[in-house]
């Protein structure tokens, strides 16, 4: 049977459960065994402004990306449909009716009418709807439930989206697989200052607190934050903190503390468009340099840059283990794109991943240079011994680096030209090179920097295409501090991912 694919796009005002209605959407798709992958964008509002999703699915293998032209818009209001109508295919169709929400006295209410014409108009049953309110609405399930019947018996069906007989997976976005990855590492605490795109993962940390037996502490500012967090590294608890960029800015004297010190911490570091607040729910591959850089002095750090939700799973349970395997602080660099964005978990596809045993932190702890038991010092022979054993640190951190498939290669590996994505852009330079008949190179690792591993995933590539949120080339000019040239490049940097119809006419 050939695929079966479609993208549906539901928006209206924001504050009235857009988000919501797009992921029942997806659970009820999800029941029917497709594949799928959610896009959202909202504006850095509680109430008001238009906020909307793309929910893409499809009956073949797992996909990564949206696309910018939709089979299907649910239009909660007029300005929904001024603003999509030209994202619409040929043959598409428009659900609307505004009229119902203000008749409910609830506007929200609109989104399971919608959802229940969805349904009746693409030959979905009854009760697979019902089956998904009922786990999806812990309140009001029986009014949401009258008002999708009534949209279910206003529609016709057009069409009818086949079930597919295959094992459901779960959905989840990159943030709360992080999370879990991050429980899975042997996680005690999760300290955190709410700022988007991170903040998700301090709600679902807080949410399973219980369940997992986690400290979970908002305190009052970020510097609050990497501080609380040290003093539990230097308790013998594995720790980590979550943040975007202006909150990394404040804990960046905390950073080089844990580097002195040799106090091991992970850092969730939720990138998006800059500088400073910039557009705070939008997108960006903006602060790998910053990581790379951040705070005073020379230190060894561990960064990763996972690109979907199992990555997000292994990356933070490697960067526990691996931080406090070798005391230093681990920075796990994420994006709005994939931290918020939401995709089928397969738990069968990830590495197996090997906890380790935080190791005995000494009571030398100081932020001066100091001596084995921790008494301050400014003899010379003794600060180019530290400086020279935290260098024999990172050596040692490489060398558990070669261990694992820090560099991914996809697509077609034979290809004499390459694409080079790292971060969430691995998901739709995966599905485009597979498209075009490319290579797909990503660093999944990119501090210390896996230098024979990307040399061996450069064989027989003759030109090299870097695909990146920035304006800049960040990653580019990663690599050519190692040599690495790249041949062209492909940025978008107006706080908007690639979606995979964009991303494949700019590489045409």
């Amino acid at each position: 049977m050939p695929n079966q694919e479609f993208s549906i796009l539901i928006g209206g005002r924001a504050g009235y459960g857009i988000d919501r209605a797009g992921l029942v959407l997806s659970r009820i798709l999800n029941q029917l065994g497709y594949r799928q992958y959610i896009y959202r964008d909202y504006p850095s509002l509680v109430r008001g402004g238009h906020t909307f999703s793309i929910i893409r699915a499809s009956s073949g293998d797992k996909i990564y990306s949206h696309e910018n032209k939709v089979d299907h818009i649910l239009a909660l209001n007029q300005e929904t449909i001024d603003l999509h109508r030209d994202k619409l295919r040929k043959g598409g169709t428009i659900l609307s009716d505004p009229n119902l929400a203000k008749e409910e006295g609830r506007e929200i209410t609109g989104n399971s009418f919608l959802i229940g014409a969805f349904c009746r108009t693409m030959g979905i049953d009854w009760a697979i709807l019902e089956k998904v309110f009922r786990r999806s609405f812990p309140r009001e399930v029986e009014k949401n439930l009258e008002v999708a019947r009534r949209g279910f018996d206003s529609a016709q069906e057009t069409t009818k989206i086949a079930p597919l007989k295959r094992d459901n997976l779960p959905l989840l976005t990159g943030n709360e697989a992080l999370g879990l990855g991050l429980i899975r590492g042997g996680l005690n605490s999760y300290v955190a200052y709410p700022m988007t795109p991170s903040s998700a993962i301090l709600h679902f940390m807080a949410a399973h607190a219980q369940e997992f037996s986690l400290k979970v502490i908002q305190p009052e500012s970020e510097i609050a934050v990497v501080l609380i967090a040290l003093g539990m590294s230097y308790a013998g608890e594995k720790a980590a903190v979550g943040t975007s960029g202006g909150g990394f800015c404040l804990m960046t004297e905390g950073l080089s503390f844990s580097g002195q010190a040799e106090l091991p911490i992970v850092i969730v570091l939720g990138q998006r468009t800059g500088p400073s607040t910039g557009l705070p729910t939008y997108t960006g591959q903006t602060e790998l340099h910053f990581a790379l850089n951040a705070g005073q002095g020379e230190f060894p750090r561990l960064i990763l840059a996972p690109g979907d939700a199992e990555e997000c799973y292994f990356c933070a349970a490697l960067a526990l283990n691996l931080a406090y395997k070798h005391k230093v602080p681990a920075i796990l660099l994420t994006d709005k794109t994939v931290a918020e964005g939401t995709y089928n978990f397969d738990i069968r596809s990830v590495p197996q991943i090997k906890e380790e045993a935080p190791a005995s932190i000494p009571p030398k702890v100081n932020s001066y240079e100091h001596d084995e038991k921790g008494i301050t010092t400014e003899d010379a022979n003794l600060t180019r011994q530290n400086a020279e054993n935290r260098l024999q640190k990172e050596k040692n951190l490489q060398k558990d680096i070669e261990q694992i498939e820090a560099i991914k290669v996809y697509g077609r590996k034979d290809a004499s030209t390459a694409l080079l994505c790292w971060g969430s852009n691995k998901g739709v330079g995966l599905e485009v090179g597979e498209r075009l008949g490319l290579k797909v190179i990503q660093p999944l690792v990119l501090s210390p920097f896996p230098i024979e591993q990307f040399k061996a995933a450069l064989s027989g590539v003759k030109k090299l295409i870097s695909v990146e949120n920035n304006s800049t080339g960040q990653l580019e000019r990663l690599l050519n501090q190692y040599g690495f040239k790249v041949d062209e490049r492909l940025l978008k940097y107006d706080g908007r991912p690639f979606s995979l119809d964009e991303l494949e006419a700019g590489l045409r």
